[in-house]
């Protein structure tokens, strides 16, 4: 993972001197430690898994980006459309989640997609407001919670 940190370290910084080298594995290898010793991250040998884990979040985060862009379509559409009249919906739903990190992320964004907010995150069960039934529709059943739950099971397998 350090050597992840120090190409990401170079990338941010747009450029490569020996200072900046020093500085930068000095740095990095106290977020690895800080992950190793504070967090609780176990070190691990599988590399192939940490790849995996940073390529699904990026297929998570690219799909959100997608439900943002849709749902705001529909908020769009509801407030030029005086004709069609606002339901809004709360709905109480149970997870499969296992970790309080990816409860945490489905919670935020159910947030981040316009139209929903989640008002309450208990355990298991969450709690969100729909501005309309058609934007609350299958919002216990999310792609999100789907994609999660791989994430979950690939960092299980690391």
């Amino acid at each position: 993972m350090l050597i992840v940190y120090l190409i990401l370290w170079f990338i941010f910084n747009e450029r490569v001197s020996l200072e900046l080298a020093v500085v930068g594995l000095v740095a990095c290898a106290l977020v690895e430690l800080f992950t190793w010793k504070i967090l609780g991250v176990v070190r691990r040998k599988r590399i192939k898994t940490y790849f995996r884990l940073i390529a699904g979040a990026a297929g998570y985060g690219w799909m959100l980006l997608k439900q943002i862009f849709r749902c705001n379509a529909a908020v769009i559409r509801l407030i030029l459309s005086p004709a069609l009249e606002v339901e809004p919906e709360l709905h109480t739903f149970r997870t499969k989640l296992k970790t309080d990190a990816a409860r945490v992320a489905l919670a935020n964004s159910i947030t981040l997609t316009p139209g929903t907010i989640t008002c309450g995150l208990e355990d298991d069960m969450f709690c969100v407001h729909a501005l309309d039934t058609t934007l609350g529709k299958g919002v216990e059943a999310t792609d999100f919670e789907k994609k999660l739950l791989e994430l979950e099971a690939t960092a299980d397998d690391a």
